[in-house]
């Protein structure tokens, strides 16, 4: 299973000092001097995406579990404005349960995509009926990113380059399967 979770660092520059007066024009440049000049807290790497009409800045973590045992197999870091279509992370010859965001786009497992309605072509009822179905087998594959944003504060990072993003989300994996295999093995489910 395959799904995308947005982290960013939502870091807005305002132009109110910490009196709650505005700022005169000479201030603001010299501030706007110094901040060139200095290291910035603003990633370069991050980009900006739009999700639910709402824009983010930051990064994606793509994750890849089994339907058998949900631990973290495969994740890829992305910057939030590469398309979900764009990262493949199927196994050959195993059925790799995506989204709608994936609809369209090869992968090199069995593609078992949820079908997309497109303008002027609803889905029709045994599309509807499949995706119920597909939906079922996807749905383990919310929870690490659900547990990684919630447990982990994994919604925003602080680190401002992509491979320091990339130890950051490898740390969130290897707690995510740690957290999941002590409560598998609570519940008997593995020795």
């Amino acid at each position: 299973m395959v799904k995308e979770e947005i982290a960013g660092d939502m870091n807005n520059d305002a132009a109110v000092t910490g009196s709650g007066k505005r700022m005169t024009g000479k201030k603001k440049r010299g501030r706007r001097d110094k901040r060139k000049c200095s290291k910035t807290r603003r990633s370069k790497d991050g980009t900006w995406t739009k999700k639910n009409s709402a824009s983010h800045f930051g990064y994606k973590l793509h994750t890849s579990q089994g339907t058998d045992i949900p631990l973290i197999r495969e994740f890829i870091v992305t910057t939030a404005s590469l398309h979900d279509s764009q990262i493949d992370l199927g196994i050959p010859g195993i059925p790799n349960y995506r989204d709608r965001g994936y609809f369209g786009s090869g992968t090199r497992g069995i593609d078992s995509t949820m079908d997309k309605a497109s303008r002027n072509h609803p889905l029709s009822v045994d599309q509807v009926r499949r995706n119920r179905r597909m939906t079922r087998k996807r749905s383990p594959g919310e929870r690490p990113c659900s547990v990684i944003k919630r447990v982990f504060n994994g919604g925003h990072v602080f680190v401002t380059m992509i491979r320091r993003i990339r130890v950051k989300a490898m740390f969130s994996c290897l707690g995510y399967n740690l957290l999941t295999l002590f409560s598998m093995k609570k519940s008997g489910k593995v020795t």
